[in-house]
């Protein structure tokens, strides 16, 4: 007898929901099919066949169907091989040029199917088709970075904490950079200073800059006999010596000089601007308590598994998620949610790794290993997320690259052309011309600050519990039209609560809550829960007999002697009960005792508290619709909409009919705009994956939503999706205030370079100046305590 045979078949092109149906439904009525269900989001048909054998023929059956109902869509069975990622670690790196070429040589490698590297945290993110081709893949990788940055070492996860631990501390290269340029500066000052003979001075200016700059000449001869001219190493040589050349020696030292510290004030507020961001995800737990027996042992959270228990003391991070099985504090959730207030936890709470420990000790059952935590998971997003770059970083790296080699052609013209045509001016003038045009033109500024603004924003928003996937999702919140929200456990709070109590003909709300609870005693019902609890107290089951539960209208039962009906319209005209008919956002529950109506109970699905700030605030902000998808009745989702001020809402709609409305609103939309949609459960993240943006509500709420969605919100509050467009906005503005100063300084230096008014002096301002402040700007990003 041969088993079952399970398949995955990739449908190439499907972009409609509501042919994802068709296709699984006839896929199903295939003979040797014994189930078939087609997964929207990733494109996938899982098929599960009575026999091998018959597996081919069966395929070629689904492709006839495929073909009949989506002609563009192309069946190909799963390839073997999936994309891996890998990402390395580039010590030492310091060039954001060198960064963006390193980038471009990586992505020409053969099996390389993407490449991306992040400047701030020097990590190169790299994607190839096959997993086997990995190891040497990282070989052609060092050989690039060996060839464009000599002194940079490429460290993969495993060889890191050695690296680490064997490599110079960043103080100490410090330390020795200031005491090399301290010498050099000093030699200079006593070559300007005092009266020596011309040898001699000469020799004082020839050793100063030597000391000075000896380095960046050296990297520039290694970076032309490798082919790579165009840089900032390159640029300042040739003006340093060309400054030599027309016997400016002071100038040529000092200009070199004046590079070198301004080079190394920007390594400073590079490096600090990176630690601001690193210590805004410092949630990393170092260590786990674990109880062996009566005693603890400190071990890496990485060792600790599921069912273990851990102590948890004052001060101390919750390592990794679980539940707390003895004692009680408050733990401080700002890292993981942005949330101020500490909350109290004890057993059988459930806590989060990266939360702190405030005051007492906790005992805590681990539910989760440590690759699966909380911590992880959000670590994850945020470090990954500079992998994927806005489009105003893809274009700033485009421009650097054609930038600086077009610069270099306008200034060997500026040198050649202006003594040939005009009178007055000598190749000398012509050349220091050119020179100062040359140490311009370097675009690190633009290179540098740009990705730093951007995961600056990235790690203000984790700040504020917000984990935006990727800068492009940053930068796409810039351009909201529409938002687009789920109800259940978005809007509202997913639990059912008795709102409100009306009793009627003289009964009692006391009486009316008691009785309905007895009724519904039998029921697992979530709206028969929320009367029982509700009524708080103890159900004696001996005093209900003649259980009687009607389908689709409720409870006909004997209570304490009295006979209860319990349900919807329906029981009550099937019963001949004269009621009172109400229309309200929530379900109503009629009760009659003995043939008289004794009143309703509603119950509701709370509204969140700050659902109404969120509507009222993405308004404020500039969203021009804001719209409700639901599976829940119309009278309901109405009532909520109202209440919300919501613009439009649809209602009883299956997850398919959902996408289909998500698809008519996205016609609505400016042709830049973008349009988000909100939501929080498995069967929301069809929808997730089909909007512009998507957004994840009570980020641990269902991993497919999570995996589904570019943005996840850690707590489930709406109004955090206004700060993250608030903050989106915020990183826009201070991007775009260093690429119009860096641009604006470097374009009015140029003009007066290229006329004889700016010195090589000014030049190197308009280069290293520019950059410090740039970065130094981009640093406001990260100042969380702004967003509201």
């Amino acid at each position: 007898m041969s088993s079952n045979i399970k398949t995955e078949l990739i449908l190439d092109g499907l972009d409609c929901a509501n042919c994802t149906v068709k296709i699984e439904t006839k896929v199903k009525n295939i003979s040797g099919v014994k189930s078939a269900s087609v997964d929207f989001v990733s494109k996938k048909l899982f098929l599960e066949v009575n026999s091998k054998d018959g597996l081919p023929g069966i395929i070629e059956e689904v492709k006839v169907i495929v073909k009949k109902i989506e002609p563009d869509v192309v069946v190909r069975e799963k390839i073997i091989q999936k994309a891996e990622k890998k990402v390395v670690t580039l010590m030492g790196l310091c060039c954001a040029n060198c960064a963006v070429k390193i980038e471009t040589n990586v992505q020409d490698i053969s099996g390389v199917k993407s490449a991306s590297v992040d400047f701030v945290s020097k990590r190169l993110f790299i994607e190839v088709n096959n997993k086997d081709e990995l190891p040497s893949i990282i070989e052609e990788v060092r050989v690039i970075v060996k060839k464009i940055e000599p002194d940079v070492k490429v460290v993969t996860e495993d060889e890191k904490k050695e690296q680490v631990d064997n490599s110079p501390g960043e103080g100490e290269k410090n330390r020795k950079e200031l005491i090399r340029l301290s010498i050099g500066a000093a030699i200079f000052g006593a070559a300007m200073v005092f009266k020596f003979s011309t040898t001699i001075e000469f020799t004082l200016f020839f050793i100063s800059y030597i000391l000075v700059g000896g380095e960046v000449l050296l990297r520039a001869f290694r970076n032309i006999l490798r082919g790579e001219v165009f840089d900032e190493n390159f640029l300042m040589s040739i003006a340093t010596i060309g400054a030599f050349s027309i016997k400016q020696f002071p100038e040529g030292v000092a200009v070199m000089l004046f590079y070198q510290v301004g080079e190394f004030i920007q390594g400073i507020a590079v490096n600090n601007s990176r630690k601001s961001i690193s210590a805004l995800m410092d949630i990393r737990p170092d260590y786990a308590n674990l109880k062996v027996g009566n005693d603890l042992q400190r071990v890496s959270p990485g060792d600790v598994k599921v069912g273990d228990l851990i102590v948890v003391k004052p001060g101390e991070k919750v390592p990794l998620d679980g539940k707390v099985v003895e004692g009680k504090s408050m733990i401080d959730t700002s890292a993981l949610t942005g949330e101020s207030v500490p909350r109290s936890v004890e057993a059988p709470n459930e806590v989060l790794s990266g939360s702190i420990n405030k005051n007492g000790l906790l005992t805590i059952e681990v539910t989760k290993e440590f690759g699966e935590s909380t911590v992880t998971k959000i670590l994850e997003l945020v470090q990954n997320a500079s992998s994927k770059k806005a489009p105003t970083e893809k274009f700033i790296t485009k421009f650097a690259r054609y930038y600086t080699p077009g610069v270099v052609i306008v200034a060997v013209l500026l040198a050649v052309i202006p003594p040939l045509v005009m009178q007055g001016i000598t190749f000398s003038e012509s050349i220091y011309r050119a020179l100062a045009f040359l140490v311009i033109s370097c675009p690190c500024a633009l290179v540098i600050s740009i990705p730093l603004g951007f995961f600056g924003g990235i790690g203000a928003a984790s700040k504020n519990g917000i984990l935006i996937k990727g800068s492009n999702y940053l930068e796409a919140l810039n351009n909201v039209d529409i938002v687009v929200f789920d109800k259940t456990g978005t809007l509202t709070k997913g639990v059912f609560k008795v709102t409100e109590i009306n009793a009627q003909n003289s009964f009692v709300k006391d009486d009316l809550l008691e009785y309905t609870a007895y009724a519904e005693s039998y029921s697992n019902h979530p709206i028969a829960a929320s009367i029982i609890k509700d009524y708080g107290k103890e159900v004696n089951k001996n005093e209900i007999e003649n259980y009687d539960e009607i389908s689709g209208h409720g409870i006909k039962v004997n209570v304490k002697g009295k006979e209860v009906l319990a349900g919807n319209i329906k029981l009550m005209n099937k019963e001949n009960i004269v009621f009172k008919y109400v229309e309200v956002a929530g379900t109503v529950v009629h009760v009659a005792i003995d043939k008289k109506y004794a009143g309703y109970i509603i119950i509701s699905d709370e509204l969140k508290e700050d659902s109404r700030e969120a509507i009222k605030g993405l308004k404020q902000i500039g969203v021009k619709k804001t719209v409700m998808l639901t599976g829940d009745n119309k009278s309901i989702a109405s009532k909520i909409s109202e209440q919300l001020g919501l613009d439009e809402f649809y209602a009883e709609l299956l997850p398919v009919q959902k996408v289909e409305k998500l698809e008519m609103l996205d016609k609505e939309k400016r042709s830049k705009g973008n349009l988000i949609f909100v939501g929080d459960g498995i069967n929301d993240a069809p929808v997730l994956a089909r909007a512009d943006i998507g957004i994840a509500m009570g980020g641990l709420g269902s991993d497919a939503a999570i995996e589904a969605a570019d943005i996840v919100i850690m707590t489930d509050e709406p109004s955090k999706i206004v700060s993250a467009i608030k903050i989106a906005k915020r990183t826009r503005r201070i991007v775009w205030q260093n690429i119009v100063f860096a641009m604006g300084v470097k374009l009015i230096f140029l003009a007066l370079a290229a006329i004889g008014i700016a010195t090589i002096w000014e030049a190197v301002f308009a280069d290293v100046g520019v950059t410090v402040i740039a970065v130094l700007n981009s640093m406001r990003v990260i100042k969380v305590g702004e967003i509201k």
